[in-house]
């Protein structure tokens, strides 16, 4: 079996959080916490769900060319600390969780890694689970739901796409996508 990089991906909205909390627990992977500029939401941790920098220690790691990928999204940046992805997957596999633009970034960088991308059962599901979780202003949600149709778009440049209808359904679709990849010989180039 080989160490893959996984890239769990899709608008948001979709899932990607709960899906990679859920492959997170088969303890296949190793997670990568990347760093953002951003307010920490409400029960968020440093350290655990993202590392919380101010954009002068952000702007410092760009220059420094310490991030896999990073983007500016919604006013605040987003990166994926480029060492503990390289340094893992000589052990175990990587699980990352990034918007889309990231995650086409990364199979620049890393033309082996393995895209997913998370699709709505609908717009009106996305919408209602955005609503739901309560972290986001009224701009904020109408600035998400604008992207959605240019980030569905860019599905076909994806490895895979699963509908993320249900948890369960979900979880046991990307499973066997791990499995399948994990005792694929190896077909892409890596770094």
């Amino acid at each position: 079996m080989r160490n893959i990089l996984l890239v769990i991906s899709g608008p948001s909205g979709v899932g990607k959080g709960t899906m990679v909390q859920r492959l997170s627990e088969t303890g296949e992977f190793a997670f990568s916490v990347s760093c953002t500029t951003r307010a920490p939401r409400a029960g968020e941790r440093d350290g655990v769900e993202y590392f919380f920098l101010d954009k002068e220690q952000f702007e410092r790691k760009i220059a420094e060319n310490e991030f896999l990928e990073y983007d500016n999204h919604f006013g605040n940046y987003y990166g994926t600390p480029r060492s503990f992805v390289e340094e893992t997957l000589k052990e175990k596999s990587v699980l990352l969780d990034l918007d889309v633009v990231g995650a086409l970034s990364v199979k620049k960088t890393y033309p082996g890694a393995v895209l997913v991308m998370l699709i709505p059962p609908s717009i009106d599901a996305l919408k209602a689970r955005l609503i739901g979780r309560h972290s986001e202003s009224e701009e904020q949600l109408r600035i998400r739901l604008s992207r959605v149709d240019y980030e569905l778009s860019l599905k076909d440049r994806f490895d895979y796409c699963v509908v993320n209808d249900t948890v369960e359904a979900t979880k046991d679709i990307l499973l066997k996508i791990i499995s399948e990849e994990m005792n694929r010989e190896e077909r892409r180039n890596r770094p």
